[in-house]
């Protein structure tokens, strides 16, 4: 601990990234990243980009995406708000909508970032427990809160709730922001989108790391209410003017511009989950029925031993220290190549 720290960083307990290993011949199923390149148009743009304007400063208001983002969805531009990742939108929604005197209410188990970001920003919560099965209530946040927040596929369980449910909550939740984390949402799950027309309360953040390859771009957005877009834009000037680059913006456009290397790509993920799931249960691992890029599995061997097993053969998955899930895996949706490969570890690993 550093004596010209200011008081409350040595308290802070950070965000651990997943591992980023430098193996040879590495199969990496343990950050839910994209198994393919980004479309071909995205670094068409990206080169075309790359020139003498890169001296100059970015819009700061990411104008050019932020319309074609609204045209995407339906909304209007001022709905729109783009940032550097998904993560530093939440983290600016987290400042500007959810520091209350009642408490945030999250699952308990969920993604590990919304724990640090309340000990940053001193946000009282509470974490609501998942049921048995992993599933989410919505049910369960009739509470009195300062703001609700959930992934939507939870993670890293990967179970979805519908856009009714989330209806129903925010028609008996009126009072507080609800903000919907919607990073694995195009594998299956409904987006509420549709919703912020009737619910200005409702605030869905989407990433285009997962779904769209761009997670080396770092290019993240929410859709709401003007209001709630006003309020995140305004942490937003206050601590960094420019969250994009010149290269992100032309980048995450030209992503929303291939309709056809999205779906193409989006199914053959779906795909691939559905064949993956199936393996594992045939293995006798226990799998979470998912509808992101990744699959919760609890194997028949201690899921820490199998985890090491996979890296001894250049296969890295995700176990997680927390209790409730200690004994399971998450596990990314690779290539077909490369899932073939891991279902043949396991195999063995298993037997």
């Amino acid at each position: 601990m550093s004596r010209f720290w200011s008081a409350g960083i040595a308290d802070l307990a950070p965000y651990v990234p997943g591992e980023q290993p430098r193996l040879d011949n590495l199969i990496k199923l343990n950050t839910n990243e994209c198994p393919w390149p980004p479309s071909e148009k995205v670094l068409a743009a990206i080169r075309a980009a790359a020139d003498g304007r890169l001296r100059l400063y970015p819009d700061p208001v990411s104008l050019e995406l932020r319309r074609t983002i609204a045209d995407y969805y339906g909304v209007a531009p001022e709905q729109v708000f783009v940032g550097n990742g998904s993560d530093e939108v939440l983290a600016h929604a987290f400042r500007a909508l959810l520091k209350h005197d009642a408490p945030l209410l999250f699952p308990d188990i969920t993604y590990s970032f919304y724990p640090v970001y309340c000990r940053l920003f001193d946000i009282a919560f509470e974490q609501v427990p998942l049921r048995e099965d992993f599933s989410l209530v919505l049910e369960d946040y009739d509470r009195p809160n300062g703001g609700i927040i959930f992934p939507n596929p939870n993670a890293p369980t990967g179970r979805a709730v519908t856009r009714a449910d989330i209806e129903a909550l925010l028609d008996r939740n009126r009072d507080s922001v609800v903000v919907v984390d919607e990073a694995y949402v195009d594998f299956g799950a409904e987006s509420a989108v549709p919703l912020v027309a009737h619910h200005p309360n409702l605030l869905v953040v989407q990433t285009l790391s997962k779904s769209r390859a761009l997670a080396g771009m770092r290019v993240g957005f929410a859709i709401g209410s003007e209001a709630l877009i006003e309020g995140l834009t305004r942490v937003k000037d206050s601590f960094n003017s420019y969250p994009l680059d010149r290269l992100a913006q032309v980048a995450a456009q030209a992503a929303f511009e291939d309709e056809a290397w999205f779906q193409r790509t989006r199914q053959a993920v779906m795909a691939e989950r559905a064949r993956v799931s199936g393996a594992l249960t045939r293995l006798g691992c226990e799998v979470v029925p998912s509808q992101a890029n990744f699959v919760l599995a609890r194997p028949p061997k201690p899921a820490e031993s199998v985890m090491e097993a996979l890296r001894a053969r250049h296969i890295i998955v995700r176990h997680f220290s927390a209790p409730r899930v200690r004994d399971w895996l998450r596990i990314t949706i690779g290539t077909p190549e490369q899932n073939d490969v891991l279902i043949a570890a396991l195999e063995e690993i298993l037997a």
